[in-house]
């Protein structure tokens, strides 16, 4: 296992998107066709910008982490660590900084998504305290593309 990393946690700045594109370029399997990078992040920036996170190793970003509060419950979303720097604390730690920042809000309780057949990301989540609840996610698209249907 690799030793653990010195690292920076930081808010994301407008000058790390192009590294961020990369990472989740690198690090998302399969990603949604609704979720285009650049749309995402900017949308971020407009709402709760304190609540994206990157970690920085040796000046480049090689992790993300974004958060929501809806003033009840908070949400993670985007969590992506370089593979090169996996297995390293660098998630653990996103996790535990955004969970002290949505503490800090008043937030009572943190939600998030997985896809079921993601294992790796349903261990992880299990060894930072999250559980999986006998609960049904539910969702619509409100947004489409122009020109689709």
């Amino acid at each position: 296992m690799p030793k653990k990393i010195d690292m920076d946690i930081r808010p994301y700045r407008s000058q790390d998107e192009s590294e961020v594109v990369e990472l989740w370029g690198k690090t998302v399997a399969d990603p949604a066709p609704h979720n285009d990078p650049v749309v995402a992040i900017r949308m971020k920036m407009a709402k709760d910008p304190e609540l994206f996170l990157v970690a920085v190793v040796n000046g480049a970003v090689v992790g993300t982490l974004m958060g929501g509060f809806d003033g009840h419950r908070g949400w993670l979303y985007a969590l992506a660590v370089d593979p090169v720097h996996q297995r390293r604390g660098i998630a653990t730690a996103l996790v535990r900084r955004l969970e002290q920042l949505l503490k800090e809000l008043g937030c009572l309780k943190i939600n998030l998504q997985v896809r079921g057949t993601n294992s790796g990301v349903i261990g992880f989540y299990e060894s930072v305290g999250y559980s999986v609840e006998n609960i049904i996610s539910m969702g619509k698209r409100v947004y489409e593309e122009e020109g689709k249907a």
